[in-house]
């Protein structure tokens, strides 16, 4: 009979406490793993459907403004020089950044000015996948354009203009279609005709140019400062700005779900750990004699403080293997009944498990420790009187 086998005995003797204390401490550690598992696919699922209410990044040519002024009234910023972005160099430049996988969307724009019945318009090509992609909340009537000569118009365009789908432009100035009405968006996108960007680009005679880019870029991976410097380090002498209120606003969401998920960790962790103190704290008082029995039987204050947290050990790391692979399996069943399966990411790591059970195992003899401690100052002459 040593330290070790003395905690085995008593647990196998006292069976129904420690297994009611192994049952709650694995349920506590159980559910910590899957609101862990859950926490970080709930963000990196949230941060993705975000994507689809605009970008975070915009890239664009470095231009050289001249500031207007004549007697004392300013006639505002004239751009000096127009530049262009070459459309497969840049888009191809960004999705090979060290940090790719953070790329959800790559958005390339030409913008143009072009007359329509003697009214100037803003004429932009895009690509509609993409732009689909970053503008989810998109409403169509009609459909959107499948082919070049075919455009999709803002709603105060069409209303201005007086213009319906399927209605031909070749009168006003564009041999192009209405394809469908863009339905209000309050945005920029109300005032302007949307067109297939190959199309505007072989209609201004600029094969290839785009005016800039829009990147929506994942932020719970990597902070957004590095991914516009890998941008900028690929692009050199390419204006690269992240959109700081778009990109706070999500993270906000992201950190909030996760923070909470924190919590409520943290309080099942609490009350797990309370249970083992107040279970630890009642064995002692129940084998007071024991102990006086082990005391002068030669044991020391170390050895019986050694018995205790080694029961406790026990239980935590048979808590910690049982508590992560229930978690573990907990997790795909908690992604499933919120719809999130296909951005589930679950795979099973050997490290985090040893981290767990080495954790919960500290863990336990830290909540044991108190008890083990009073247990290990019991007077021996005193436990024996009560024989």
């Amino acid at each position: 009979m040593n330290i070790l086998t003395i905690p085995l005995r008593s647990s196998r003797r006292k069976w129904l406490r420690s297994l009611l204390l192994l049952v709650v401490f694995t349920l506590g550690v159980s559910s910590i793993v899957a609101l862990n598992n859950v926490s970080r696919v709930v963000g990196q699922s949230l941060e993705k459907k975000l994507t689809a209410f605009g970008a975070n990044i915009l890239v664009y040519p470095t231009s050289d403004t001249l500031t207007v002024s004549y007697g004392g009234f300013n006639l505002g910023d004239m751009l000096v020089d127009v530049r262009y972005l070459q459309e497969a160099h840049t888009t191809t430049q960004i999705r090979g950044i060290k940090n790719s996988a953070n790329i959800a969307s790559v958005a390339p724009k030409l913008v143009t000015m072009h007359e329509l019945g003697g009214t100037s318009v803003g004429l932009v090509g895009v690509r509609f996948e993409a732009e689909q992609t970053i503008k989810g909340y998109w409403a169509v009537n009609g459909s959107y354009p499948s082919g070049g000569a075919q455009v999709l118009l803002g709603s105060a365009v069409a209303e201005r203009l007086g213009l319906a789908p399927g209605d031909d432009l070749t009168p006003l100035g564009l041999s192009a279609k209405v394809s469908g009405l863009l339905l209000p968006t309050g945005s920029d996108d109300d005032n302007v005709v949307l067109a297939d960007l190959s199309y505007v680009q072989e209609l201004t005679g600029n094969p290839g140019a785009v005016s800039f880019v829009e990147v929506a870029a994942l932020c719970a991976g990597c902070p957004i400062e590095d991914i516009v410097q890998q941008i900028a380090d690929t692009l050199p002498g390419v204006e690269v700005k992240a959109l700081q209120s778009i990109v706070k606003q999500r993270m906000y969401s992201v950190n909030f779900v996760k923070q909470l998920i924190l919590a409520v960790s943290i309080i099942i962790l609490l009350t797990a750990c309370s249970m083992v103190g107040l279970s630890m704290l009642s064995a002692v008082n129940e084998r007071k004699k024991e102990i006086g029995v082990l005391r002068s039987l030669g044991y020391s204050r170390r050895a019986i403080f050694g018995i205790f947290c080694f029961e406790a050990l026990f239980i935590g790391a048979l808590s910690g293997l049982v508590g992560y692979v229930a978690g573990y399996a907990l997790s795909f069943k908690v992604a499933s009944v919120l719809g999130i399966t296909t951005d589930a990411n679950l795979s099973f790591v050997p490290l985090h498990l040893l981290v767990t059970i080495g954790f919960v195992a500290v863990v336990t003899i830290i909540s044991a420790a108190i008890p083990a401690a009073k247990a290990s100052r019991i007077d021996p002459a005193e436990a024996l009187i009560s024989l």
